[in-house]
């Protein structure tokens, strides 16, 4: 971390105060979602809830309102002002950690972390355009997206370690209380040193598309969410798959007829913005689901305990740190196609890699293969974000942050893949060996087709984005 915010002081000393407020809250919401995961068990028997399936809601009722609101966010923030909508996120997640903190019945920390949900959906796009527009495109933008991609995955790495460190140390209060406290920081920045960075528009809000863009996506991930539980093929599941098409393309219909649409078909339209946010649907779906099936491996197959499974992605928290440093040299000399195809194919190498995890011992390997893997994605990302945010208008910043964000929830739908992956060859593996050899062998087919999907999005960046005309400015 110290390299990483080595790199930022060449920003100077104000964008390097702007940088760690906006990278801080990032990481408060990355944060968020794993420290809690960690803590569910202790959660359910603390505050009574009744089933396994309630208690699993206490970490979706934080995702789906996340990715539902943040296109009209990215647009609302265009029209009221970013710097105002994302004082007014980072006010309300920290007021919802608080809450959720002294939640004394299941029913108020639902509610609490839907808040802090909703609260994400108007941080994440915010906090990136206020980035793009602080640092110029070029050297200084990839630079701060690659502290803040970094700072993203570590987010994911310690809320892990974190959370099993305070579950066994303390209490999963403790948990929220953390992040009140880095909200109460993160607003401080705010007011101090970030700047509003565009002029309000008058425009009127895209209602229908605000209605059918909210409705489509929280239909999808609520369908990928609950899919593994209720069934695939189940009715239930078509149904809201079905439901969120028929939407998502009644938004679409709506946005070509629009005045002033919630998201410009223009910005959908462009090679840049269309295979960047492919690209990080391929990376953040294939590394998500694989980090999943790692914890699976590691508690399932190896019997580490939660703390012992956290401190096994350390591997992966540093090479991500390693990677953010490294993406900005990269970008600047070989251009975002070429980080792209470098970071999927790293990607795809160390997930490949994995079909060589060991039923016993086998610490190194995972280690090793799962360095790879982060130190791919997080080139990856960083590369896609900075190939959807470049070349745009300074209006436009707001709706590019929220697409820009958008795979990072959507790629659920590669975690649903790989683990209905290994729940069927689990099942085909479970009469003729051990419980454990069949899980591992359902996790080593799951990984090798995670790898293989990474591959092919290296291979597809390398002929489509190249194209773009994009890497002369991006590359100076």
């Amino acid at each position: 971390m110290t390299e990483t915010l080595q790199g930022a002081a060449r920003l100077g000393l104000r964008g390097r105060l702007i940088l760690i407020t906006l990278c801080g809250a990032t990481f408060m919401t990355g944060l968020d979602y794993s420290i809690i995961t960690v803590a569910l068990p202790e959660i359910g028997r603390d505050l009574g809830f009744a089933t396994t399936s309630g208690l699993q809601w206490v970490a979706t009722a934080c995702l789906l309102p996340t990715a539902a609101l943040m296109p009209l966010f990215g647009r609302a923030s265009d029209m009221v002002g970013r710097r105002r909508l994302f004082i007014v996120g980072v006010l309300v997640f920290t007021a919802f950690s608080l809450l959720a903190a002294l939640a004394p019945t299941p029913g108020l920390l639902l509610a609490a972390r839907a808040g802090q949900g909703v609260a994400a959906a108007m941080i994440g796009p915010t906090a990136l355009a206020l980035m793009t527009a602080a640092f110029p495109e070029g050297p200084q933008r990839t630079r701060a997206l690659g502290v803040n991609g970094a700072l993203l995955s570590l987010g994911f790495v310690i809320g892990t370690i974190g959370g099993g460190l305070i579950t066994s140390g303390l209490n999963w209060r403790w948990t929220m209380l953390i992040l009140f406290g880095i909200g109460a920081l993160v607003v401080l920045g705010a007011f101090t040193v970030v700047r509003e960075t565009t002029d309000k528009r008058r425009a009127r809000l895209d209602v229908p598309g605000a209605i059918l863009a909210s409705a489509g996506l929280f239909t999808l991930v609520y369908g990928i969410s609950t899919g593994g539980q209720a069934g695939w093929a189940g009715m239930r599941t078509l149904a809201t798959l079905l439901a969120s098409a028929i939407l998502l393309g009644a938004f679409l219909a709506v946005e070509a007829r629009h005045a002033a649409p919630l998201v410009p078909l223009r910005l959908l339209r462009r090679r840049t913005v269309k295979w960047g946010m492919t690209i990080g649907l391929v990376t953040f779906g294939m590394c998500g689901g694989a980090t999943l099936l790692l914890s699976i491996y590691m508690q399932d197959v190896l019997g580490y305990s939660p703390l012992e499974t956290g401190l096994g992605f350390l591997g992966e928290g540093g090479a991500a740190l390693l990677a953010g440093t490294v993406a900005a040299r990269l970008i600047g000399a070989r251009g975002t196609a070429a980080t792209i195809v470098i970071g999927l194919a790293v990607q795809a190498a160390g997930t490949v890699a994995m079909v060589s995890l060991p039923a016993q011992g086998g610490l190194v390997v995972l280690l090793t293969t799962s360095a790879a893997m982060g130190f791919g994605h997080v080139l990856t990302v960083v590369a896609a974000i900075t190939t959807i945010t470049s070349g745009l208008d300074e209006a436009d910043q707001g709706v590019a942050g929220s697409l820009a964000q958008m795979p990072t929830f959507v790629g659920a739908v590669g975690v649903a893949g790989l683990t209905a992956i290994v729940a069927a060859r689990t099942e085909a593996l479970a009469p003729v060996t051990t419980k454990a050899l069949a899980t591992l062998g359902g996790l080593h087919t799951a990984f090798v087709v995670a790898g293989v999907v990474a591959l092919l999005g290296a291979v597809v960046a390398g002929v489509l984005l190249r194209r773009t005309g994009t890497e002369h400015f991006l590359a100076a």
